[in-house]
């Protein structure tokens, strides 16, 4: 707008900043403007000082009927080892929610301090709040419509997801047989906050994995045979894991920290004072039988 006045021998000394504050007074220019996808807030992370304190919980679905007629995944992620609980479902109700916590979370792990999910229909039900306070957990909810506010969950989701479709291929109804080795890979695997197997971080030892079958190790070949060896090697692995720990929560700080920079260099900040008029963008939510999430 500037360049065409200027064009027409007009000037004056504001005349960008003038022309700018009247395109952002334009209600035309404002209401088909395009979405702004830069961050307007500084990055925020939620960790955990001990395995097992905060879990974060979502659905995958509704995914490709399995040959078991399975459709929705529910996964629960611990937020300090990264170990994943997930099992498959048909259809989610609340009472499978609080079943699937009692069975794989507390009679597991223990009681959690803490679960961070969103506001799915099954999380925010009367009888799922009932269980998690005859428990004493804590319920956070993170913004609807808004996934990075549960990025624990979506990252989680994004790996199990990823992996199902490499062992598939173009078998997709095959993904429930499939979904415990994908959970076993992932927690013998090193993840990148921590730098250690979720196993090695809840068990103080790594797993025995299907590698040294074919080619033994010292804990195939020698320790079965030495008790006292066998002894000495599991006691320096539980005199090291809250070591091990410590350092995984550093890595973990650091992993974080890193994450905030970057985040951070793109923030541009949209402050809004009271009596401001916005743009309240309506979403259409389609109404289906089961809750779809993340699928």
């Amino acid at each position: 707008m500037a360049f065409k006045i200027k064009r027409m021998c007009y000037y004056w000394p504001t005349m960008i900043t003038d022309c700018v504050k009247f395109a952002q007074r334009c209600k035309r220019c404002q209401l088909h403007a395009p979405k702004i996808h830069q961050p307007s807030e500084l990055f925020s992370s939620i960790s955990a000082p001990y395995p097992f304190m905060r879990w974060s919980m979502d659905i995958i679905g509704p995914l490709h009927r399995s040959t078991r007629g399975a459709q929705y995944l529910l996964v629960l992620t611990d937020y300090f080892s990264k170990w994943i609980e997930a099992e498959a479902y048909a259809s989610i109700k609340d009472s499978a929610v609080n079943t699937f916590i009692w069975k794989n979370i507390i009679c597991r792990h223990g009681v959690p301090y803490e679960i961070v999910t969103d506001n799915g229909p099954q999380f925010i039900s009367h009888e799922f709040e009932a269980f998690c306070s005859d428990w004493g957990i804590k319920v956070s909810y993170s913004t609807p419509r808004y996934p990075q506010g549960n990025g624990q969950a979506e990252a989680a989701n994004k790996t199990i997801l990823s992996n199902l479709k490499k062992r598939l291929s173009h078998l997709k109804g095959g993904w429930y047989d499939e979904l415990q080795p994908v959970l076993w890979a992932y927690r013998t695997t090193p993840r990148r906050p921590t730098g250690e197997t979720p196993f090695s971080l809840v068990y103080g030892m790594e797993a025995v994995v299907p590698a040294e079958l074919n080619v033994p190790g010292l804990r195939r070949t020698e320790a079965p045979l030495n008790e006292e060896e066998n002894s000495a090697m599991l006691d320096d692995s539980l005199d090291t894991i809250n070591e091990r720990r410590d350092q995984a929560l550093i890595r973990i700080q650091n992993y974080q920290q890193a994450a905030a920079r970057y985040y951070n260099s793109k923030v541009k900040s949209r402050p809004f004072f009271v009596g401001d008029y916005v743009l309240r963008r309506v979403l259409i939510i389609k109404r289906k039988k089961a809750r779809a999430n993340s699928a």
